[in-house]
């Protein structure tokens, strides 16, 4: 039975989900968006973290002025890296002016039915009706643990997105798989927390990202490109600033972008970090893992095919997220199968609607889409515009919603 009804039901309060929500009621649309502000961010990424984004590229979107990341921190400068708190706290006050009302809840299904088309049920049992449905659930039912460590037992085997304290792992030995920022920063932060980390990774070498440059001349402009959120250069500006031009280029070209722009590489500041504390094979494949005893033990092959195997107390995998619509358990089976996708992931229009009519997706589920920049805040943006004005379009109540002036926001409290 149906307890509620609501134009818009957003599902998650992560930055694409709190940006969303805030043009849409900028709009004045009746909008419902479940899930505690920011709230993977604060639990499941460890403590010490920072962002890789630069300052000027970790905002949320909003349909109003001054709530850019650089307008709450206008101190932030170019190559000064955001420790995690600080990006939390700029979130949920983000969420305080733009959407105060939140509500703290948990979505445990979406499905087709009731007298608007979609019903939402949440923990609480409470059922909500709704036209239209934005799933925007962020990284972390995408975590990707490699099928050489699929089901080992969890006190062996983890994702880096499943740790918020790693002082529980101090003294202890712990693998962790993967050359990226996610694996390099999580082997610092290990070392740190009194661990022993031993970075096991598939590349031949670690790759550090450049260190940027504030002010740059003329003709390094005109050689380099422009800056934009995902680095600098004329083709990253586009995938970057356009991201509606990417769903126009053929599939394969998309999944390449995806996968090669801005490819496993350790944030330039934290290169110095990466001491003797931490071990560091590289040029080494994954090829087995087994208990053994209160061990787990990794036999990796080199590019010699010559076999090594590194016992370790506990594996971390830090090996990416992958947005397959079937880790989304939340929609109901028989919503799974009807969407249409590629390769797994949701197939989306221009304006991120799969092929269920009023079902959008936005984030990471987005980027096969519209490129790697949905893989980062600064996609949010560009993805709660879309949204919002095809909602307000394909909507008779909402189009006269939107002609109800929005309430303005309340000045800055600091």
């Amino acid at each position: 039975m149906t307890d509620s009804v609501s134009d818009v039901v957003i599902v998650g309060a992560g930055p694409y989900g709190l940006s969303t929500a805030a043009h849409l009621q900028n709009l004045g649309l009746g909008v419902r968006i479940i899930g505690t502000p920011m709230e993977y961010w604060a639990t499941s990424m460890p403590e010490g973290m920072h962002l890789k984004s630069e300052p000027f590229a970790s905002s949320l979107g909003a349909p109003q002025d001054g709530l850019r990341f650089t307008d709450r921190h206008p101190e932030w400068r170019l190559g000064q890296p955001i420790p995690l708190d600080t990006f939390v706290a700029y979130g949920r006050w983000f969420a305080e002016q733009a959407v105060p009302d939140v509500e703290a809840g948990q979505v445990v299904k979406v499905e087709r039915g009731g007298p608007a088309g979609y019903e939402t049920t949440l923990a609480t049992g409470e059922v909500i009706a709704s036209r239209t449905v934005v799933v925007a659930v962020g990284v972390g039912p995408f975590a990707h643990v490699p099928e050489e460590l699929a089901g080992m037992p969890s006190w062996l085997v983890s994702h880096s997105g499943e740790h918020r304290d790693l002082s529980l792992f101090a003294g202890k030995e712990v693998a962790v798989v993967g050359a990226g920022q996610s694996a390099l920063e999580t082997a610092v932060l290990l070392a740190d927390a009194g661990a022993h980390p031993h970075v096991i990774a598939r590349r031949g070498e670690i790759d550090w990202n450049t260190v940027p440059k504030e002010h740059r001349t003329l003709g390094e402009r005109l050689r380099q490109g422009p800056r934009s959120g995902l680095g600098t250069g004329y083709r990253t500006w586009l995938w970057a600033e356009r991201p509606g031009v990417v769903r126009y280029l053929p599939e394969r070209t998309r999944l390449r972008l995806v996968r090669e722009t801005l490819p496993p590489a350790g944030s330039w500041w934290l290169r110095d970090r990466l001491d003797e504390r931490v071990r560091v094979s590289a040029g080494r494949r994954l090829v087995k893992a087994a208990e053994q005893d209160d061990v787990i033990a990794l036999t990796t092959v080199d590019r010699t095919g010559r076999r090594l195997v590194v016992e370790a107390e506990h594996v971390i995998a830090a090996t990416g997220f992958v947005p397959e619509i079937e880790r989304l358990k939340l929609l109901s089976p028989e919503l799974r199968v009807r969407v249409d996708s590629r390769l797994g992931a949701p197939a989306l229009s221009a304006n991120f609607e799969s092929s269920m009519p009023g079902l959008y997706f936005a984030g990471l589920a987005a980027a096969p889409t519209f490129g790697p920049v949905m893989r980062f805040v600064h996609g949010a943006g560009f993805a709660a515009r879309r949204i919002a004005r095809h909602i307000v379009h394909r909507t008779p109540t909402a189009r006269a919603a939107a002609r109800r002036p929005a309430p303005a926001l309340e000045a800055d409290p600091r």
